[in-house]
């Protein structure tokens, strides 16, 4: 992950000083604060947070996205409109260690009005679901606690059983918030939860029986799918998905790829596919989208749910699953 901690500090100290003088702007990422009053107002990170917030809400929420589509939010800055939203939500989503700016705005502007989604449960270890050559017989999983430098990996929406944990704390919490409509949030919360099962077992049905189980991406974005599904990620760059490949890096993926027969090699939305591209002409290989699901693209008319399913048929066609 990207840490500019010296200059997003004093962005983030400057616009509170605006906000507390009154001088706020207009925010142009979604609604202002407060709004509507028969609403609660909740400010949510980054995409998979907002879906979450908007299906367990329903019309009993008012939901502003910080992140603006099409971009990646990892890099989220925040300009003295978002940080005023974030002091007057009545709930702030977010998930620690994702993005450092709303971090640091949260601890200073939002006090116990903020839920962190990586409390609900231990997030994996960051190597979590990476190949290994030295541990073939391990499952991937055991294999990366053991390994572990103490990164942990954020990505924890890709385990639709695991967002689905989420959304449950998450109706508990709207409900205590608003105590009126505590049932229908749990209520809700329950719909969601059977619809992030059934996703589940087409995930765990249609990669049961593949002729592959490893996956090139471009970054290691992916360790809650794969140690879900049996699958091996084997990363081009590391978390981030920012960070330069070294010349070795790409070699040792070039080889891996050769030697697992692969024929895809994946690139996400919001990252630009050249690396990915150059990899694939070397190893006779095509490239095709693995979305992340970090936000959605300024022309992604889908949600979380199409999109995890076009994963799955991308995936089952690259893997060779019957």
């Amino acid at each position: 992950m990207t840490f500019r901690s010296t200059s997003r500090s004093l962005a983030v100290t400057a616009a509170t000083v605006l906000t507390l003088a009154g001088l706020t702007a207009c925010s142009t990422d979604g609604g202002s604060g407060g709004s509507d009053p028969n609403r609660v107002d909740v400010v949510a990170g980054f995409y998979p947070l907002q879906f979450l917030a908007e299906r367990i809400g329903g019309d009993a929420v008012t939901v502003t996205n910080l992140a603006r589509p099409g971009a990646e939010p990892h890099d989220l800055e925040l300009n003295p409109g978002q940080v005023g939203q974030i002091s007057e939500a009545e709930l702030v989503v977010f998930l620690h260690g994702f993005q450092p700016a709303l971090d640091e705005a949260v601890e200073q502007n939002a006090g116990d009005r903020a839920f962190d989604v990586a409390g609900v449960e231990p997030l994996l270890d960051a190597a979590a679901g990476d190949h290994d050559h030295d541990h073939e017989g391990e499952g991937e999983g055991e294999h990366a606690e053991e390994s572990s430098d103490g990164a942990k990996d954020p990505h924890v929406w890709l385990d639709p059983t695991r967002l689905a944990t989420i959304g449950d704390k998450l109706a508990e919490r709207l409900g205590t918030v608003d105590p009126d409509r505590a049932g229908d949030y749990t209520q809700r919360a329950a719909t969601l939860r059977t619809e992030l099962e059934r996703l589940d077992s087409e995930f765990t049905e249609g990669l049961k029986s593949c002729q592959r189980r490893e996956i090139v991406v471009s970054h290691t974005a992916f360790g809650y799918l794969a140690q879900k599904y049996q699958l091996a990620q084997i990363g081009i760059t590391g978390l981030s998905p920012e960070d330069e490949p070294s010349p070795q890096r790409l070699g040792e993926v070039i080889e891996e790829a050769r030697e697992h027969q692969a024929t895809t090699i994946f690139f996400e939305t919001l990252v630009s596919p050249k690396v990915a591209e150059t990899i694939a002409r070397e190893v006779g290989a095509q490239t095709a989208v693995l979305d992340p699901i970090e936000g959605l693209s300024a022309e992604n008319g889908g949600d979380y749910l199409s999109v995890m399913r076009t994963n799955l048929e991308t995936l089952r066609t690259a893997l060779s699953c019957p």
